[in-house]
């Protein structure tokens, strides 16, 4: 059986405040090809912040 290339890649999402909580998601590779930015809540920080993503 020949393995498949998946449309959704899994990416790891890091707080930009610095305290290195991260977050895992997937996105499509065809709708956003560029690095992903999501506000989210970051729990050291006790507040929403910008997550980028890393490879």
């Amino acid at each position: 059986m020949a393995a498949r290339k998946d449309i959704r890649d899994k990416v790891t999402l890091e707080s930009t405040v610095g305290t290195g909580v991260r977050y895992v998601t997937t996105k499509s590779r065809r709708n956003t090809p560029d690095r992903l930015v999501l506000r989210k809540y970051d729990r050291i920080a006790r507040c929403h912040v910008d997550f980028k993503e890393t490879r």
